[in-house]
């Protein structure tokens, strides 16, 4: 993997927080009057967008081509807008993103519900520039813009017994049309989490933008989980809680089947699906059809020379 050099960049073009917010609040508001309802995706997401730089980040991935912003906002998973790709494109801007809150609680010094500026003011922002890897057999480069994981936990103060990070998506049935009906996916909230050591690490994010702009509600907004190496279902969407745990937390997909999906999900061409491959993989945006070109997969999505000693001693084919 290539690292781009660090290059500075104004302050006057990275966009304040508040700025941020009063945005988001005003196109929550257009969304609950019925005036941005009905658009198409692309104009949709037009509506809702905000810019929102981010500083370079050297540990960008700069060796690939970024996906199309209109294949990383149309297509993609977040089935508290419906099952297929296309659904949370179509659906999720009946969600609220503003007011917005994470509790922030378990084995913590600082434990509270934050308004979300207040859990991320001050943390620079950065652009980060990442391989994302479905455990479907798809992936996407996407420029993320965020701050690190690791800056919100110290501010919150883990205690020394705490050994994971667990973390809970927001339940709305009212705006998210998925959690409504008889028939459910998956069992509300959708969680999932990450060993303490794992959130910690500098790769891993809290991103609230990408392609330079705000969040759209389709990919997670305001707020998600972006963990590079790891299959794409761990960057959990919608964040609304973050709990400093010493058991392993319970996670949606292991729940639902532990026989296809583990805790750690970490990308591993040599390990399959039960029911798939996972040694290629399709890079949305470079065909279709019965011509579309697959890649290898990289160990760790590419990631191994910074993550790899993280599972030192782990046999990667049982901790799956």
């Amino acid at each position: 993997m290539l690292i781009r050099d660090r290059s500075d960049i104004a302050s006057s073009e990275i966009t304040p927080r508040s700025v941020y917010l009063r945005r988001r609040e005003f196109l929550t508001g257009a969304a609950a009057a019925g005036l941005i309802a009905g658009l198409s995706p692309g104009l949709l997401r037009d509506a809702q967008a905000a810019p929102m730089k981010g500083a370079p980040s050297p540990l960008s991935t700069t060796d690939e081509t970024v996906t199309p912003l209109r294949d990383v906002t149309t297509y993609n998973n977040f089935y508290e807008f419906g099952t297929d790709k296309g659904d949370p494109a179509k659906n999720a801007h009946t969600l609220k993103t503003t007011p917005w809150k994470v509790k922030v609680d378990g084995l913590v010094n600082k434990g509270a519900d934050y308004d979300l500026e207040d859990l991320i003011r001050d943390i620079a922002l950065e652009e980060r520039i990442y391989r994302m890897r479905c455990v479907e057999g798809w992936s996407m480069v996407i420029p993320w813009v965020g701050i690190p994981l690791a800056s919100v936990l110290k501010r919150v103060e883990p205690q020394g017994s705490a050994k994971f990070v667990a973390f809970e998506t927001l339940v709305r049935p009212a705006e998210m049309n998925g959690q409504r009906g008889y028939f459910q996916a998956l069992p509300w909230p959708y969680k999932d989490g990450l060993r303490l050591d794992e959130a910690m690490h500098p790769l891993t994010i809290l991103a609230v933008g990408l392609y330079g702009e705000t969040m759209p509600n389709q990919n997670g907004a305001p707020i998600r989980l972006v963990v590079p190496w790891k299959y794409g279902f761990k960057s959990i969407k919608s964040i609304v809680r973050i709990s400093l745990t010493e058991a392993q937390p319970a996670i949606s997909w292991q729940e639902q089947n532990a026989r296809e999906y583990g805790f750690y999900s970490n990308v591993n061409p040599q390990v399959d699906h039960p029911r798939w491959s996972q040694a290629t993989e399709r890079r949305i945006g470079e065909g279709s059809g019965l011509f579309v070109r697959r890649r290898p997969t990289l160990m760790f999505n590419g990631y191994g020379d910074q993550v790899a000693s993280l599972y030192a001693g782990m046999d990667l084919k049982k901790f799956i």
